[in-house]
């Protein structure tokens, strides 16, 4: 049942998206409800603005949405730099809990994924590294570069369908035995990397044999 018996009245300062470069705040005049039901245990409840700003929040929601595109785009201090040259001032430590705290619709289940390796440190510790390439993110590092391991994850991930990968014989046993009915196909990055090696295999060749034609 809507209640409509006005208890009091409070005052909420927000920020606000600036105008014309300058900080803007809103002072919002809100209203608490008496519940007329004695067998409430509330009794009182505030005036919601879902809207526009969320409860108890300090900001309005268009400016959290654009203090958080920011703090993704840029990260660490730089984004609260650029808060404040923007006139949307918050600390670095404000936008990465607004980062954590940020809400994500979980993602479908991928079809189309491409494997490569990941230096956890390089020269000395490898991973496998796997990206969603419809959606164009990373959806998991394993810890190794190991056959078992890519089979394993494959296996706890079914419905791929098509599976990028460079050339090794590690990625392509793990995606056989993961995937069988999975499309194993070369990535961009790969094909161009060895068609670079091939042609410069074949100017290699080509100049050597100028040079013993040339000779006398």
């Amino acid at each position: 049942m809507a209640g409509h018996r006005v208890h009091s009245h409070y005052v909420r300062r927000l920020s606000d998206l600036p105008w014309q470069g300058r900080v803007v705040e809103i002072r919002l005049h809100a209203r608490r409800f008496r519940c007329a039901n004695s067998q409430c245990s509330r009794r009182i409840f505030t005036e919601r603005l879902p809207e526009t700003v969320r409860p108890k929040a300090r900001r309005t929601s268009r400016l959290s949405e654009s203090q958080l595109a920011i703090g993704f785009a840029v990260g660490g201090e730089p984004d609260a730099r650029l808060s404040r040259r923007l006139a949307m001032p918050a600390s670095g430590d404000t936008l990465l809990r607004m980062i954590r705290a940020a809400e994500f619709s979980s993602p479908g289940a991928p079809r189309v994924i491409g494997i490569d390796d990941w230096a956890w440190r390089k020269g000395l510790r490898y991973g496998t590294i796997i990206c969603d390439l419809e959606r164009n993110r990373v959806i998991d590092v394993l810890p190794d570069r190991n056959a078992d391991t890519v089979a394993s994850w494959l296996g706890r991930h079914p419905g791929i369908e098509v599976i990028a990968r460079d050339r090794a014989g590690i990625h392509s046993e793990g995606a056989r035995r993961g995937a069988p009915d999975a499309i194993q196909v070369a990535d961009r990055f790969h094909l161009l990397q060895n068609l670079g090696e091939a042609l410069r295999l074949v100017l290699a060749v080509i100049a050597r044999r100028s040079v013993l034609q040339e000779k006398p």
